[in-house]
């Protein structure tokens, strides 16, 4: 039996989740000017985020391209809030699937998060495999790096498929991220999406500069 056999899936699982980099409690929010490109469309406005990690965008009128920028304050922000493991996964269960050559880990998951499974590797999570309302998402990390407080993913892809067919929706999205300290606060000042649509790649950046921690 291996040093891993001899931890609990649940164990393992818990230790990487422990291992992302999430905002604490005395996070102050922030804002920033932002902006968005669509191809080869610009636009500039403003972000402002709340302490308790609610978004607002102001300055653009384009309603398609607020509601881009609005998406991705979504996603960063549900991503950078602190919760405790039992409070996000005390109903599940977790039990070892299959070991790739390159020592990735796949967790399988049972419970309420009955179907869904993830692959571990060095202490992160790598792959992630969800149904989230009605759609399933994967997405496959191919860097991160350490911010001392926790791990951030740097290069990443995503793509959704029905739960029932397995038919995919929509095309492959790669993503790279980066990000500068703020106040002691890793916060991502830069977001690429190429999106592959019918042999069309679809490019979208979003720039956040002048980020500022709120007083």
């Amino acid at each position: 039996m291996t040093v891993i056999e001899k931890i609990s899936a649940r164990d393992l699982f818990r230790k990487a989740y422990e291992n992302r980099y999430t905002w604490d409690s005395n996070f102050p929010g922030y804002s920033a000017d932002i902006t968005y490109k669509r191809n080869e469309e610009i636009f500039s406005g403003k972000v402002h985020i709340t302490p308790d990690l609610k978004g607002e965008i102001t300055g653009i009128e384009d309603t398609a391209a607020k509601k881009a920028i609005e998406g991705q304050v979504w996603e960063i922000t549900i991503h950078r809030i602190r919760r405790g493991f039992e409070d996000t996964h005390g109903n599940n269960t977790f039990s070892y699937g299959e070991t790739d050559a390159d020592g990735s880990i796949e967790i399988l998951m049972g419970g309420k998060a009955e179907g869904d499974r993830y692959k571990l590797h060095n202490n992160e999570v790598s792959m992630v495999h969800r149904n989230i309302h009605g759609t399933v998402v994967t997405i496959n990390t191919f860097s991160s790096h350490d911010t001392g407080e926790g791990y951030l993913s740097h290069r990443y892809d995503s793509v959704y498929h029905d739960p029932k067919t397995g038919e995919q929706k929509g095309g492959v999205s790669n993503f790279e991220d980066e990000y500068e300290k703020v106040g002691g606060y890793s916060i991502l000042n830069r977001r690429l999406i190429s999106t592959e649509v019918k042999g069309e790649t679809q490019t979208q950046e979003f720039l956040f500069s002048n980020l500022k921690l709120l007083a």
